[in-house]
């Protein structure tokens, strides 16, 4: 896939802005309002990129309402990191071309620092490939949430100053944007270098139980890439999988079922699966 000379988008703009913004947080002094929204915005968020955007959106691997599919998008939608849409295709993508020279964020194609961040900077990934999100795109709510990505992080960063002012803001909403980003990132960078593999999948992923604690549960990586339908990535009762265990919660209450576990088979490696969700 060629790509073109980097150079600056708004969205990159904003990107390094929001970092600044972060650093500064540590010359304000927090109360305890702002260090509970840091928390508490970091784990909704992460639960809204990891349950929404992962393994709803791109793998579809539960079913819910339509109501709470959009609660979804916009859950992962105040993560600030683009919309539902945009984050299925291009996470359907990589799946399908998995370490190989088309994959758009590859450790072993492409290095380190663009498989962490530097695709999402590049202009070339602005724009999304709308046919591999056809199951989505028949909902205009989705596509507007989608088309208007900035709304949701806006409206919370204005909530968090109004609420806690500018402790709320910086620590609230800044800071723990920069560690939803990075946390996030690090499943396509160091999921692919460190950790163990129980599963041979054509591909370098790796599961790490340090990222999985950090990313509820995300960091199980190469279960995930022999299975990517399952929702539950932390296979075994020892593998920690906090977002499996809401989604569990949330079928108890009748919002979320149909939730796809891992077959003997696969628990057994016994049972290969296609790449894509």
């Amino acid at each position: 896939m060629t790509r073109s000379a980097y150079k600056p988008t708004p969205g990159a703009i904003l990107f390094f802005g929001i970092h600044v913004l972060a650093i500064l947080a540590f010359f304000v002094k927090p109360d305890p309002l702002s260090l509970v929204l840091c928390a508490g915005l970091f784990l909704v968020r992460k639960f809204g990129i990891t349950g929404g955007y992962h393994r709803y959106f791109s793998h579809r691997s539960f079913k819910t309402s339509r109501w709470f599919q959009f609660v979804l998008a916009w859950l992962g939608g105040m993560a600030a990191q683009k919309g539902a849409l945009w984050w299925a295709a291009h996470h359907r993508h990589h799946h399908q071309h998995s370490d190989q020279p088309d994959d758009i964020h590859s450790v072993k194609q492409q290095g380190f620092y663009w498989a962490h961040v530097g695709w999402i900077l590049a202009p070339d990934y602005e724009d999304y490939d709308a046919k591999r999100v056809k199951d989505l795109t028949k909902y205009p709510e989705l596509v507007w949430i989608n088309k208007y990505h900035f709304v949701p992080p806006v409206v919370l960063a204005l909530t968090c100053y109004l609420v806690a002012g500018l402790p709320g803001f910086l620590w609230g909403f800044c800071l723990s944007t920069v560690i939803l980003y990075h946390t996030t990132f690090a499943i396509n960078s160091f999921c692919h270098l460190l950790g163990n593999r129980r599963y041979e999948t054509g591909e370098s992923s790796r599961n790490s139980f340090i990222l999985a604690i950090l990313t509820l549960g995300e960091g199980w990586h190469n279960n995930h890439h022999y299975y990517p339908h399952c929702a539950r990535q932390g296979f075994f009762w020892w593998e920690i999988d906090p977002t499996y265990y809401v989604l569990r919660l949330l079928k108890m209450v009748g919002i979320v079922h149909a939730i796809k576990e891992p077959t003997k088979k696969v628990l057994d490696g016994k049972e290969a699966t296609a790449a894509l969700g």
